[in-house]
């Protein structure tokens, strides 16, 4: 049977459980949740991402309370404190997210709705990763997850753009887990790496690749002359669930693509 209410502190779980067809679980969702939309018409918001309603939280009398990251240990603490079920993932790689999914997936008793889903997910990505080893050359890739400080591509961002066909071009950076040693500490230091593409995806805030192509010594980078710089929403990316290893990783390859077929040398 497994956890028959469910609260979900981040979208991801929610837009699985979702696939799955175990929406009827949740019982409270992420104030940033979008994805499906039909959720935030559904479920009651109960949270940021930093804090939530504790209050309500245990109002709904949930049996688990599903969160994600090491950002939320203060918000686990509490729900933990007010005598709550907690478990909070901290996946940051690819293989992290589908052994997470298969958890969460397990924990409801859907783990053969899931498995199939799971297997053509992983089919698309040979696929598209066969498609961009054929390319004669693979773009330079900086990806950007904010700007004020600019911080550069989390693990799972970065092997999507591989997967994607492009180059991240601070991959040392993608290697940290948390945000605050990715980031970029010399404004400069993006241009010098010269990316062919720059993808930026600002938290839920709008990216603004004018702002960006305005940034003093950028002039002459490569995306900038060519206005190569585009927007991906964060619930499509930076998200650690399906959304990421679908749309995400689509929009970087479409984008990679049309980069590669446009310098075939």
């Amino acid at each position: 049977m497994g956890p028959q209410r469910i609260v979900c502190l981040t979208e991801e779980t929610t837009e699985w459980l979702y696939l799955l067809g175990e929406e009827a679980r949740i019982v409270g969702i992420s104030g940033y949740t979008v994805r499906p939309r039909r959720a935030r018409a559904e479920k009651p918001r109960v949270s940021a991402f930093l804090d939530g309603k504790i209050d309500k939280i245990v109002a709904l009398k949930p049996d688990l309370v599903i969160g994600f990251s090491d950002m939320q240990a203060a918000l686990a603490d509490k729900l933990i404190r007010a005598g709550l079920n907690v478990l909070v993932t901290n996946q940051r790689s690819v293989e992290e997210i589908f052994a997470t999914l298969q958890l969460v997936a397990s924990l409801v008793g859907a783990l053969d709705r899931a498995e199939p889903w799971i297997a053509q997910c992983r089919a698309r990505l040979r696929e598209i990763a066969a498609a961009a080893a054929a390319w004669p050359r693979r773009p330079r890739v900086y990806f950007e997850e904010w700007d004020a400080p600019m911080i550069s591509a989390i693990r799972w961002v970065s092997e999507l753009v591989a997967i994607a066909g492009g180059e991240d071009v601070f991959p040392e950076l993608a290697l940290a887990a948390m945000g605050r040693d990715r980031i970029v500490a010399d404004a400069l230091e993006p241009a010098r790496r010269a990316p062919d593409l720059v993808f930026g995806s600002w938290c839920g805030k709008k990216f603004r690749a004018e702002a960006v192509a305005a940034r003093p010594g950028w002039q002459q980078v490569p995306a900038v002359r060519e206005g190569r710089l585009h927007e991906i929403k964060s619930c499509d990316i930076l998200q650690p669930g399906p959304a990421a290893l679908t749309d995400g990783l689509e929009q970087l390859h479409a984008w990679c693509a049309a980069w590669a077929h446009e310098n075939p040398r």
